[in-house]
């Protein structure tokens, strides 16, 4: 049976995550820690960064956490910091973040709105940084429902947003497909009733993920073919 509805992750999902955020956040740390070494080391670290080398570790915290939780990540780091002021300039510079397609998104999502599909956006980031960059991308006509963390549906691995997500769409959760690069997205689809779809253009690699997974792409572009096919129901 084909799902009425898709949902999808963010970063990682529409955006391939080493290749947008690797660079952003050396930045991001280096502005907080006012260029000091010793800071910058401790606030990479904690976040799961590899100053050197600009990649995440595969189970860095950033991978599906929220905004706020990274801002907790860093604060014993940045003494005398206001937690508030930390988020929202990480959610100022977030939304100007140049992203890095995972796959031409225009055609990919013409195609499946071709095919009468509906489709959701639900990110662990702040909603306002997420629409910018749908919108930056030419896809801001694209989803029926997007949801940050910071939109009152809660965040994943809850199902909140996906359930809202399903119910602005008119369409039944046992009907929609969750797709996301993380343990969370997985996580999320299952608590929800959804067909839990995985890729990886993110940071978790496919044997991490395929135990919880009904299904793992390499990316989103695999998904025309699956419709075609008659995709599947939970397994």
């Amino acid at each position: 049976m084909n799902p009425t509805a898709l949902i999808f992750d963010k970063d990682g999902t529409l955006f391939d995550f080493h290749a947008t955020w690797g660079g952003w956040s050396r930045g991001l740390i280096e502005a907080e820690a006012e260029g000091d070494p010793v800071r910058m080391a401790a606030i990479a670290a904690a976040l799961g960064y590899d100053l050197e080398t600009g990649r995440f570790a595969p189970d860095s915290i950033v991978i599906a956490s929220t905004t706020a939780e990274i801002a907790d990540a860093m604060l014993p780091h940045l003494l005398g910091c206001d937690r508030q002021a930390l988020i929202a300039r990480m959610n100022a510079r977030a939304a100007e973040a140049p992203q890095v397609p995972a796959v031409p998104l225009a055609p990919l999502f013409a195609e499946l709105a071709a095919r009468g599909v509906a489709l959701g956006l639900v990110t662990n980031d702040s909603e306002a940084p997420a629409r910018a960059h749908i919108c930056a991308a030419g896809l801001a006509a694209t989803f029926g429902f997007v949801a940050g963390a910071d939109s009152g549906f809660g965040f994943k691995p809850g199902p909140g947003q996906l359930l809202a997500c399903a119910e602005a769409l008119g369409a039944a959760p046992g009907t929609c497909a969750m797709i996301g690069d993380s343990l969370h997205d997985l996580q999320a689809a299952r608590a929800a009733g959804m067909v839990a779809v995985a890729v990886l253009t993110g940071l978790a690699p496919r044997d991490a993920l395929a135990p919880h997974a009904d299904l793992v792409f390499d990316d989103i572009g695999a998904l025309p073919a699956w419709l075609d096919a008659g995709a599947i129901t939970q397994a």
